[in-house]
């Protein structure tokens, strides 16, 4: 059975998650009590009908026969490893967000924290942080969704786990930024392309983006250019398998250059061919392309 666990931050986008796996086919629970998971376990793995199931358990589980809800929560990351140990297929993942975006969340919204009612959103995800560390550690997949919409969140998870039937297969997101706007939070691998020839300081190309074919070939024919794919793409060449055998269901490799408008474009398009190549599933991302 593929059991998508799926936890985090209160206002993070998991209800969002929730519907895309649904929609992709998986069999949908929220706010499951972390004393039905065994039971939920036996009966699903005994049923060929029902073979991949998503299901969120977060800081709003009760309390059970007198357990505490950190003992509950820490509880969790052994039943799934009993799981794996018994062939199923185990992904947690943790949706993330900043501290003042969620109170800015909780602000437009008008809603109260689950962890704090009668008291302040600060202190609600405080205290969320500190319940949900044991799941943290335990994710196989962390998204950051500070600077996601739902539409972008909801496109991560299907290349992820919904694209395919087979759910082991490693995505790759090839995502190119500009250092000055800040590193994605979400990269694994994080290349930096400040090194090469900078095209905004030709005045024909200055205006235009590394999609455009003679940005593109200034950047991808310097030899800079050439060296690093030597010695980059064998890295990735070694690196892909080592994450999939690791059980990494999602990767982003991000490339940066100052803007993130030329230089990280162009080398992003031309990773993200070498891997498609190759027969991964990637998915290209420019964040900063249009700054």
């Amino acid at each position: 059975m593929r059991i998508v666990l799926i936890t985090g931050m209160s206002g993070s986008g998991k209800t969002t998650v929730l519907k895309a796996l649904e929609d992709a086919g998986y069999y949908a629970i929220d706010n499951l009590p972390v004393v039905l998971l065994d039971k939920l376990v036996e009966l699903f793995g005994a049923s060929a009908e029902l073979s991949k199931v998503a299901l969120v358990i977060d800081a709003r589980t009760r309390q059970l026969q007198g357990a505490s809800i950190a003992g509950v929560l820490a509880s969790v990351p052994p039943l799934l490893n009993a799981y794996r140990a018994l062939g199923h297929e185990v992904d947690v993942v943790f949706l993330d967000t900043d501290n003042e975006v969620l109170s800015r969340r909780y602000s437009e919204t008008r809603r109260r924290h689950p962890l704090s009612p009668d008291g302040s959103v600060e202190g609600g995800i405080r205290a969320e942080r500190a319940l949900l560390e044991p799941l943290r550690l335990a994710a196989t997949t962390s998204i950051d969704t500070s600077g996601m919409s739902v539409h972008d969140l909801r496109r991560e998870i299907e290349h992820a786990f919904a694209a395919g039937s087979d759910g082991r297969h490693l995505s790759v997101t090839v995502m190119s930024f500009g250092f000055k706007h800040g590193v994605p939070p979400q990269a694994d691998l994080v290349m930096d392309v400040r090194f090469l020839p900078n095209p905004f300081f030709v005045e024909a190309l200055k205006n235009q983006t590394g999609n455009d074919p003679d940005v593109a070939r200034y950047v991808l024919e310097r030899p800079e250019t050439a060296g690093f794919f030597d010695r980059f793409m064998p890295l990735l060449e070694f690196l892909l398998p080592k994450y999939e055998a690791e059980g990494k269901a999602y990767l982003t490799v991000a490339i940066g250059c100052t803007g993130g408008r030329h230089r990280s474009v162009a080398v992003t398009n031309q990773v993200a061919q070498w891997v498609e190549q190759r027969g991964g599933r990637v998915q290209v991302s420019h964040r900063d392309v249009a700054r």
